[in-house]
C-alpha cells in the first residue's frame, strides 16, 4: 500500500541516523510532507524530507521558534514524531548528576518541549498523532547498565499515555514504539566503548548485543519504521495511549 500518509505534515527529531532518519525516509515514501529535524544538519544531507533543519530540541526557544513558523507554514503538523535521544551507559553507581540530568533533558524533556510547543494548532484542528520513540528496557524490561536510560525511556511511556488521556476526545493520539536493540549508529558506537572499556574484540561485543535478542538478530530502523508509519496514519485511527515493541522478543 502506498500513500498512506498523503498529505500528512509530519515533523521527524532526530532525523540524521538510526530509527530518525528511516522514520523520515519511510513518511516521505508514503507521500507526507516530512520536515526533518536534527542537532547535526549535516546528517540530512540526501533525506527525502520538504525541509531539512538544524534543530536542538533541548532548547525551548529553537523548538518554540519552529512551532510557530510551522504554524505559520502549515497552520498545524498532522504527526510529531520525537526520535531524539541517548542511551548512557552504567548502573546508579556510574550515573552522575550531570549524566542524570543530561539523559532526561534530551530524551524526555526534549518530548515535553515539542509536545508543548506543537500541540496547540493540533488541537486547533481537532487532529493529530504523536509517536514517541520509548525503548524494551523501560518500564517494560530492566538490563544491567542501562540505570538511567531505563528510567528516563520508562518516564516516556508514561508522559505517553498522560497526554493521550488528556486530549482523547480533542481528535489527538499519543503512542509509543519500544524498539529492541536496533542497528545503527548509535549502537556501533556503544560496541566501540565497550570494547575499548572491556578488551574484547568488537566482533564479541556485537555477538553479546545480538545474543540477547531471542529471534539471534539485530533490528533493522525499517522495521521500526513501518510501525511508526501506521501509527501515524488514519488506519490507526482508533489507537491511542499504547506503548508498542519492536524488539524481536526481548521483553518476552
Amino acid at each position: 500500500m502506498a500513500g498512506r500518509l498523503q498529505g500528512k505534515a509530519a515533523l521527524v527529531t532526530a532525523a540524521g541516523q538510526g530509527i530518525g532518519r528511516a522514520i523520515a525516509a519511510a513518511f516521505a515514501a508514503e507521500g507526507a510532507r516530512v520536515i526533518a529535524t536534527d542537532v547535526d544538519e549535516g546528517k540530512l544531507a540526501g533525506l527525502d524530507a520538504a525541509r531539512r533543519l538544524k534543530l536542538d530540541v533541548r532548547a525551548t526557544a529553537a523548538v518554540e521558534g519552529l512551532a510557530k513558523d510551522v504554524a505559520a507554514e502549515l497552520g498545524a503538523l498532522d504527526v510529531l514524531v520525537n526520535c531524539a535521544g541517548f542511551v548512557h551507559d552504567g548502573s546508579v553507581l556510574k550515573c552522575s548528576e550531570q549524566d542524570w540530568d543530561f539523559s532526561f533533558d534530551l530524551n524526555v524533556k526534549s518530548m515535553h518541549r515539542t509536545i508543548k510547543a506543537f500541540l496547540p494548532a493540533m488541537l486547533a484542528r481537532q487532529k493529530g498523532s504523536i509517536v514517541n520513540i520509548s525503548s524494551a528496557v523501560s518500564s517494560i524490561r530492566g538490563l544491567p547498565d542501562r540505570y538511567v536510560y531505563g528510567a528516563s525511556k520508562a518516564a516516556i511511556i508514561g508522559l505517553t499515555k498522560a497526554v493521550a488521556a488528556d486530549f482523547i476526545r480533542q481528535g489527538i493520539r499519543a503512542n509509543a514504539i519500544c524498539p529492541g536493540t536496533i542497528e545503527s549508529p548509535s549502537l556501533e558506537g556503544r560496541i566501540t566503548e565497550r570494547s575499548r572499556a572491556t578488551g574484547k574484540s568488537l566482533a564479541e561485543v556485537e555477538r553479546a548485543f545480538v545474543e540477547r535478542q531471542p529471534m539471534g538478530r539485530l533490528g533493522k530502523p525499517q522495521e521500526v519504521a513501518a510501525l511508526a508509519v501506521f501509527l501515524a496514519s488514519d488506519e490507526a485511527s482508533y489507537i491511542t495511549g499504547q506503548a508498542y515493541l519492536v524488539d524481536g522478543g526481548m521483553a518476552l
